[in-house]
């Protein structure tokens, strides 16, 4: 019987003493539950196991003795019917002068035969010479050696014959008695009989008061110990932990105490540890741990419960604002990814003290903050608290000794007026944030149903976008390229157009590119749809040569986003493996901007693209960042003057300056150019004038759709054959 304790007492304190109230539960216990502790020891397999060991051990050691001690019974026994045959003899043997006659007569034998044991006598002379026999048969004779004393029992243990020597019988003869022995075996029997009970007996007792004393001094606090440990292992955090009945300072007491101190103590270090696991858990699923600020989740539970609380229930309004730091990877890749992280601590802290107290501040992704404001009379309004952010960055932020200015965009929507669910208010702020920032960021946007069906839009397009993708909606237009000194047609740009179809009359409507275009830019979905186009490209030149028309360049334009995500570089080997065509009827367009984003990447891109045999050209020249020191870096062929400065070329004197300092630029670093908006006759003029190399426009057509693009190609060439040397045309088919 064990008690319960859950006081923590010192590892090792071997002096400890039970506490008063187990003493008095000790004084009022009966006997029987100080007896009844050690028989339910005897519960355990253990207790059973040292029990029946102990048990059989003893009865071991005393049938080892019983049996010893059978044959000195046995022995005893044959010893005294012995000398009782001596006695009896003695009184037997009658005084004779005459050495050769027996000292026994007749009449004296069977009185011995009849009451005593003795079943027969041989009397012997000093010499050992039989004098006579009286009774049964005796076999043993005496020794010769007077002095030894002979005795044999027979094979079935019924008769025992004993010498007796002269000395013992003061006559100067030697008689041997035959004994029966029947009467031995029962004493025998009763002897192991009694010997075994008392064994078992004896064997009970010992293994009783054993087991009485272990139970109390070892296997008690065994047990104690042992369904302490299986409680701790069932409730590691709250164990029941009891202890024995009586405590002792021996060895076991003291091992049973240091074992119940540890089981708490690691009770309490696995409830300490379960408390900070799920303070650090929280934190982790709750906080950021670069800023020290809410995170999403943590932000999404406060703005559900102050909605059903401070806007439900007390009818207040809230305000919530989604913060985005405007170029901020830039930043981080310019700068380096630790200041980028110091970059947000600060910005963090500045949003804390720039909103109001009780507001909630977190920070939502890499460079998105959000914060929470509850609209009360004391509060300022939602235009006063946007100041606040915008003057709270208006101030540079010094970082590892630099000083960076910092620009957001802010997007803000309002409770109930936006919604009534936390997500839908944070989605509609992030709405608002993405039209501030697409207007020029550095600024603010309120949210407004319109954003979000421009957003719904978006997506509806994307997602048709997709369709068209998978159902070969895509076309290809293509926008004839011609040298300007000969009229030739020298090439012609791959133009992207998707016709979608509907219900209408006409069975479908062109979608104009730069409605999808953006779309797919920003979705990614440019990577295959470039991948399409090239491919396209490629093989209908290939086709178009293999049925006659004389080969010319297919311009094919490259995204900034396929330049840097996908492999350029093998996508252009595989479209020209693919469709076997000649590199150098391929031509690839690619904006300044794609260059500025990494000078090195690019360059390097761009030397294999011209290993690979293909002209590049950089598209929309003039608009971006133009500069002399990437132009003498990049291995390219052609510069192409954007069409907003053809069109005002005769009408605006800046743009007319532009145009002719391209065309001088590129001529000095040997490269063609090519101008296209070339509508009218004058923008020809003036473009040969400055000594332009290449023109497109609508002038000379508009884009046209491959099979239209093959008629023209043939007109032209009979027709520049009626001004030229006969050029023959192979029409091997439509392509």
């Amino acid at each position: 019987m064990t008690e319960r304790d859950n006081t923590p007492k010192p590892v090792g304190k071997t002096g400890t003493s039970l506490s008063g109230s187990f003493r008095q539960q000790f004084r009022a216990a009966s006997l029987w539950d100080h007896l009844a502790s050690p028989v339910r020891v005897w519960r355990s397999k253990i207790s059973w196991r040292i029990t029946i060991t102990v048990f059989l051990t003893i009865l071991t050691v005393q049938a080892v003795i019983m049996f010893v001690t059978a044959s000195d019974f046995k022995r005893q026994k044959l010893y005294e019917m012995r000398e009782l045959a001596r006695v009896f003899i003695i009184s037997s043997l009658s005084d004779t002068s005459d050495p050769l006659s027996a000292p026994l007569t007749q009449e004296a034998a069977d009185r011995l035969f009849s009451e005593t044991m003795i079943s027969g006598i041989a009397v012997y002379g000093l010499d050992n010479n039989l004098i006579q026999i009286f009774g049964d048969t005796v076999m043993l004779r005496p020794a010769a050696d007077a002095e030894t004393p002979l005795q044999q029992l027979s094979a079935s243990s019924r008769f025992y014959e004993v010498s007796l020597r002269a000395q013992e019988l003061r006559r100067p003869y030697n008689i041997v008695v035959k004994l029966y022995t029947a009467g031995i075996t029962p004493m025998l029997n009763q002897h192991i009989r009694q010997s075994v009970l008392i064994m078992l007996l004896l064997s009970g007792l010992v293994t009783s008061v054993l087991m009485l004393v272990l139970g109390q001094w070892l296997l008690e606090p065994v047990m104690v110990l042992r369904n302490n440990l299986l409680s701790a292992a069932q409730n590691p955090e709250k164990p029941d932990v009891r202890r024995p009945r009586r405590e002792t300072r021996d060895e076991i007491g003291i091992a049973l105490r240091i074992a119940n101190d540890l089981i708490r103590q690691n009770a309490h270090n696995l409830r300490k540890l379960r408390s900070q696991a799920e303070d650090r858990i929280h934190k982790l699923a709750y906080y950021d741990n670069l800023t020290g600020l809410p995170n999403r989740t943590f932000f999404l539970e406060k703005l559900d419960d102050n909605i059903r609380h401070r806007v439900a229930e007390e009818e207040r309004r809230l305000a919530v604002f989604a913060i985005d730091l405007d170029h901020f990877k830039d930043i981080n890749d310019t700068m380096g990814h630790e200041f980028g992280d110091k970059l947000l601590e600060a910005i963090g802290k500045r949003l804390v003290k720039a909103l109001p107290p009780g507001s909630l501040i977190s920070r939502a992704s890499a460079d998105e903050f959000t914060a929470m404001v509850v609209l009360k009379e004391d509060n300022p309004d939602t235009a006063t608290l946007v100041d606040r952010i915008f003057n709270a960055m208006a101030e540079p932020v010094s970082i590892l000794h630099e000083r960076f200015q910092v620009r957001v965009s802010i997007g803000v929507a309002h409770c109930p007026d936006d919604g009534m669910e936390a997500r839908q208010i944070l989605k509609n702020a992030d709405i608002a944030l993405n039209r501030a920032k697409e207007e020029g960021r550095d600024t603010v946007r309120y949210y407004s149903e319109d954003f979000d069906l421009a957003v719904q839009q978006r997506f509806q397009m994307l997602r048709d976008l997709r369709t068209a993708l998978d159902e070969n909606q895509l076309r290809l237009y293509f926008h004839p390229q011609f040298d300007l000194r000969t009229g030739q047609m020298i090439g012609a740009e791959a133009l992207l157009r998707w016709w979608c179809p509907d219900n209408s009359k006409e069975g479908g409507r062109f979608i104009s590119p730069a409605d999808f275009i953006p779309v797919a830019e920003q979705s990614g979905l440019i990577v295959p749809i470039g991948e399409w186009v090239m491919k396209t490209a490629c093989k209908i030149n290939k086709q178009w040569q293999d049925k006659g028309l004389p080969p010319f360049r297919i311009a094919v334009n490259i995204s900034g986003v396929q330049f840097h995500r996908a492999d350029i570089v093998a996508l252009t080997a595989t479209a020209l493996k693919e469709s076997g065509l000649d590199p150098k009827w391929l031509e690839l367009e690619v904006t300044e901007s794609v260059f500025m984003e990494n000078m090195h990447v690019a360059i390097d891109i761009l030397n294999q693209l011209h290993q690979l045999g293909v002209e590049l050209a950089v598209d929309d020249f003039g608009t971006g960042y133009s500069s002399l020191s990437y132009l003498r870096q990049f291995p390219i062929d052609r510069l192409k003057i954007d069409q907003s400065f053809i069109r005002n070329a005769l009408v605006n004197n800046d743009d007319r300056m532009i145009a002719k300092t391209i065309i001088t630029l590129g001529h000095s670093l040997n490269l063609k150019v090519i101008a296209e908006g070339v509508e009218t006759v004058e923008h020809e003029e003036f473009l040969k004038s400055e000594g332009c190399d290449e023109v497109q426009g609508f002038k000379y057509t508009k884009p046209l759709p491959q099979d239209q693009l093959r008629e023209y190609v043939i007109n032209h060439t009979k027709a520049m054959a009626k001004t030229n040397p006969p050029r023959a045309i192979e029409d091997k088919g439509s392509a």
